[in-house]
């Protein structure tokens, strides 16, 4: 029979359903900013090369969540247009709350849901389960890999930063191709390569660069003087 969960029930179920997941997770919320404890599991759970899936709906996830999911080799993404539902479930039971993945721990919140194990309630949960892979098949899967996305597929009315450059216009301004800009970034200290994918650094950060995220994935973004600079050095 499935069970009420408040705030704290809730709480203790999730951390539970992620720990006993041995064949496959799937993970529905809106927000995609996981709390500490949950990403310590999900690291575990990668380890253990359990198949993993995230599915979101709003894009404006932040630089460190995105540089965290990339790390996760068996963690799969997916953009969710208009997402509200917020559901978890593994191969043996379901999560269905109001609660955010990261809104975990927050025990001032008031949530309420529902725990239904797949033993006791097979037909609530295989109805769960349809619905949760129907959701990620209209979903768009995401790789969270910030060198693959050009300037014309970012949409900059999103971005409020119209006096800088995405890496791709940089490009163009230094007449090289979009693959030749990323090395001429990293020499100069602006990138740095980890894993095949590339991350700013501090000096990036420090002389105006910027990660960031649109409907169509993640990008950065560069003052125009550094074009200036890029120019000189790359002659």
């Amino acid at each position: 029979m499935a069970k009420f969960l408040n705030t704290s029930g809730t709480n203790y179920y999730l951390e539970k359903l992620i720990k006993t997941a041995h064949e496959r997770l799937i993970l529905i919320s809106p927000y995609l900013q996981v709390n500490e404890r949950i990403k310590e599991l999900l690291e575990d759970k990668n380890r253990l090369k359990l198949d993993i899936r995230i599915v979101f709906g709003k894009n404006d996830l932040p630089p460190e969540e995105i540089a965290w999911i990339r790390n996760l080799d068996f963690v799969r993404t997916s953009f969710c247009k208009n997402l509200h539902a917020k559901c978890y479930l593994s191969e043996s039971a379901c999560i269905i709350t109001s609660m955010n993945l990261y809104e975990f721990s927050q025990i001032n919140n008031n949530e309420m849901g529902i725990v239904i194990s797949k033993h006791n309630d097979l037909e609530i949960y295989n109805d769960t389960y349809e619905e949760a892979k129907r959701i990620i098949r209209i979903s768009d899967e995401v790789r969270l890999n910030a060198e693959k996305v050009e300037s014309n597929e970012v949409d900059l009315s999103e971005t409020e930063s119209f006096d800088k450059l995405t890496t791709h216009r940089l490009a163009q301004k230094l007449g090289v191709k979009s693959n030749e800009i990323f090395p001429l970034l990293v020499k100069n200290g602006y990138l740095e390569p980890k894993d095949g994918k590339h991350f700013i650094t501090t000096k990036g950060k420090s002389c105006g660069g910027e990660f960031r995220w649109s409907k169509n994935g993640p990008y950065f973004l560069w003052p125009q003087d550094l074009f200036a600079n890029l120019e000189l050095i790359s002659a």
